[in-house]
């Protein structure tokens, strides 16, 4: 009897749930099939899936290492140390906690931790760039706290750190959020410590997506800047999906107990240690080149659109993103999502700010250079894809013409695989 239990527990996937099995074998062939601009999207190492994948997911582990509320820790504590100890490195922090599910999880135990319900918060609207959490009124950081919000330059669509320091003023809140999910420039986080100190507030700085970056040393560092950091460690730090919290040691206290007990019970094991293996690979010197070709690429990407007459929101990047106003060209961001989409080129629909459409049909779409970057693409591959993307919308009617170009999207993806065979 206890044979034939432990030959069920150990069967195949393709045995035990051919259904879900398939359904894996056709989303790696989709990956392997379509070209990837989502810019909050990129591709783990093998180490990372096998350790995101491993026995450390039965492990229950409530608490902190060296104190839980569970026997048998021993091992994931260590690999929690080692993720810690690691993300210090990588980001010259003095605590980190690397148990938040999400960017999202991350962000809301850092408001906890820091306020009570109904203060103030002043975060980048969500139309110009900002995230859900950023104070949202369909989310809990809108609903839960008084939630203002500062946007950019109705000209140059650039954040303007005195028109955000006139409307911290105006607000006085007692936390101010930067950082952005689709603003593809430098933010001025010293700009922003500034008018947070000013005004005896706290400032949180969301790097989900620039967290490479600044690990590279690409980009600025906030960390020793401003009261909280929290961050996604999948997109450009292209780890497992999940979520962390740097801070100042004096916040240590408050940032653990709002994430466990307040937010959060047994934390994700085995993604913690995927969190730390893919630390460790981000102190590589690989992993600033390919950061590097992900600048350099998202540049290329947006000269090339440029020059086929698209307007992009500020205008260029500096970082993975190029925000595309699609206004001029006559057709929605989700318009524009869906047919690319048809094609296998995968983009997201996005508002541009002062957007006269709304959320669900924007004027603009999203690219990102993470994800094509990983399969070893460069600026020239950038420049052709700008090209597909403009004959598919300007071709768009056009059914022989579509099929040209899904066929040179299929040959793309051949020529840069996904996955090795």
């Amino acid at each position: 009897m206890n044979e034939k239990v432990k030959a069920v527990s150990m069967q195949s996937l393709q045995f035990s749930d051919p259904e879900i099995a398939t359904i894996l074998d056709e989303e790696k062939k989709r990956q392997q099939d379509s070209l990837n601009l989502i810019a909050s999207e990129n591709m783990v190492s093998g180490a990372v899936l096998e350790a995101q994948g491993s026995v450390l997911t039965n492990k229950y582990a409530e608490g902190y290492p060296d104190a839980r509320y569970y026997g048998g820790c021993f091992f994931v504590d260590h690999a929690e140390k080692l993720a810690i100890s690691r993300a210090k490195e990588l980001f010259a922090a003095g605590h980190v906690n690397v148990q938040p599910h999400s960017g999202t999880s991350a962000n809301i135990a850092a408001y906890l931790a820091l306020l009570n319900p109904g203060d103030r918060i002043m975060g980048m609207n969500l139309s110009h760039g900002g995230h859900l959490t950023h104070g949202s009124k369909i989310n809990i950081s809108g609903s839960h706290f008084h939630s203002f919000s500062y946007g950019v330059d109705r000209d140059t669509f650039l954040l303007n750190i005195d028109q955000v320091s006139e409307k911290a003023l105006e607000v006085k809140p007692k936390l101010i959020i930067a950082g952005a999910s689709a603003y593809p420039r430098l933010i001025d986080f010293e700009g922003f410590k500034e008018i947070a100190d000013d005004l005896g507030a706290y400032l949180l700085v969301d790097i989900a997506h620039t967290a490479g970056f600044i690990a590279a040393g690409l980009h600025p560092n906030p960390v020793p800047v401003a009261d909280i950091v929290t961050a996604t460690t999948h997109k450009t730090l292209r780890g497992p999906r999940g979520g962390m919290i740097l801070c100042q040691d004096k916040y240590a206290s408050v940032i653990d107990k709002a994430v466990f007990p307040g937010m959060q019970g047994g934390p994700l094991m085995h993604i913690i240690a995927a969190k730390a293996v893919a630390f460790k690979e981000a102190k590589s010197p690989g992993f600033i080149t390919y950061l590097e070709f992900v600048l350099a690429n998202a540049k290329a990407l947006a000269r090339a659109l440029t020059d086929l007459g698209y307007d992009l929101v500020t205008g260029g990047t500096d970082t993975h993103q190029v925000l595309v106003d699609l206004s001029n060209k006559y057709v929605s961001g989700l318009e524009a999502e869906t047919l690319l989409d048809r094609l296998n080129i995968c983009v997201n629909k996005n508002a541009i700010p002062y957007d006269k459409k709304g959320a669900n049909d924007p004027s603009g779409m999203r690219l990102g250079t993470p994800t094509l970057t990983s399969r070893g693409m460069g600026p020239d591959q950038m420049e052709e894809i700008a090209s597909l993307i403009d004959q598919a919308l300007a071709g768009r009617h056009n059914p022989k013409k579509l099929e040209i170009i899904k066929q040179r999207v299929g040959s793309l993806c051949q020529e840069f695989p996904a996955y090795s065979k």
